[in-house]
């Protein structure tokens, strides 16, 4: 009889192409759309699509869209104004900080380069990690005008949001993406940059 003490074989790494499958395709999905909800309302400040710009509710509770009304940006509209100004709860502790900056012009032009950049680079899939602490930062702010939330006492869209850009983000820069173009942009920028 033998006296000698067995090993357990320790399992192989895991490589990328064994993080396939439904999971992470859908994790892919994940964010692109949260991609998308930044991108769109990009193009909608942008052009006054009427999906929140250049919409006007009637007194009948029916609204009206006039796209590239005066409040769209490519016509001198003051897109922050808007949200920060007249769109914010008045509860919020940060009410009037955020009214003062959303009086101020200059926060346009951050706010829409804001959306564009963490759009483009959730949806495409390059850049991730700039856009998950930029968008998570974004996301934070506007919580931040709108607490506390009307239908929960803590949690609302934004909190969502920005958990599943920081999930998707973080897991396909460790293991794999899905989907979009982010094996291309690690061999253009290096493994260094891609990995966490």
């Amino acid at each position: 009889m033998s006296t000698e003490p067995t090993t357990t074989a320790e399992p192989a790494a895991k490589t990328p192409s064994d993080y396939r499958g439904a999971g992470w395709i859908f994790l892919s999905l994940l964010r692109i759309a949260i991609g998308f909800i930044f991108l769109w309302a990009f193009f909608d400040k942008l052009f006054g699509l009427g999906y929140s710009t250049c919409r006007t509710t009637n007194d009948d509770g029916t609204f009206s869209i006039d796209a590239m009304c005066d409040s769209a940006w490519v016509n001198g509209g003051h897109v922050t104004e808007g949200y920060l100004v007249y769109g914010g709860n008045v509860n919020s502790p940060f009410h009037d900080f955020f009214v003062d900056l959303g009086g101020q012009r200059w926060t346009d032009w951050p706010f829409m380069l804001g959306l564009l950049g963490v759009g483009f680079a959730l949806m495409f899939g390059v850049g991730t990690k700039v856009a998950m602490w930029a968008g998570s930062l974004m996301l934070l702010f506007m919580y931040l005008t709108q607490m506390w939330p009307s239908t929960n006492p803590f949690l609302d869209e934004h909190w969502i949001e920005a958990l599943g850009i920081i999930a998707a983000v973080l897991l396909e820069l460790r293991y794999r993406q899905a989907i979009g173009l982010g094996e291309w942009w690690k061999s253009k920028v290096g493994a260094s940059h891609w990995t966490v």
